[in-house]
């Protein structure tokens, strides 16, 4: 008996509805002009670490729970000494979700993390950066229900980059509504 592969649920919806939606809103000739993510990159800046090693190895560990994906460590580019900052240092932690990991965290960042912000009103709909890849910043990883708050060293925000295809801010932004993104109005 052959095993199903399982296949997340926003991937699937992509692949059924909203790829012909797309097609025919911007009305693409080819399937291979519709804007679909490429990638989502997690990153998490700890200033602190140049003091206390112990903060970073936190973020890591955080980062790693959050996403389900092995982290890797940043190191400073060159040396800044207004912040005592040298080159090849560590002062953070990033990981680039592709595949089903990457739409699996999507789907649990749209429907369960950014309604438990505080005061939510939706996200900017003006970070995109000119080809359709949109920034987002959360100010408290505990949002993320997989984050314990009894064990966690510090309160600190990561950043969430999401990577499309698409040519133009309209299109990405578009993309985006289609998975549920909650923009503000």
């Amino acid at each position: 008996m052959a095993e199903k592969k399982y296949t997340p649920r926003l991937k699937t919806a992509f692949n059924d509805k909203y790829a012909a939606e797309l097609k025919k809103e911007f009305k693409y000739k080819s399937t291979m002009q519709i804007p679909r993510l490429e990638k989502i990159v997690v990153s998490m800046g700890v200033g602190e670490a140049i003091t206390n090693k112990k903060l970073l190895d936190a973020a890591v560990n955080e980062l790693s729970i959050i996403t389900g994906q092995k982290v890797m460590k940043t190191k400073a580019r060159k040396s800044i000494a207004n912040f005592k900052v040298r080159e090849g240092q560590e002062i953070g932690a990033k990981v680039t979700l592709r595949g089903n990991r990457m739409y699996e965290f999507l789907d649990r960042l749209i429907s369960i993390a950014l309604p438990r912000v505080k005061d939510f009103r939706g996200i900017n709909p003006k970070a995109f950066d000119g080809n359709g890849n949109y920034s987002l910043g959360i100010t408290e990883q505990i949002i993320f229900p997989e984050i314990n708050f009894d064990k966690i060293e510090q309160v600190s925000g990561l950043n969430v980059a999401i990577v499309t295809t698409a040519e133009s801010d309209e299109e990405g932004r578009t993309l985006l509504k289609k998975f549920g993104m909650p923009f503000a109005k």
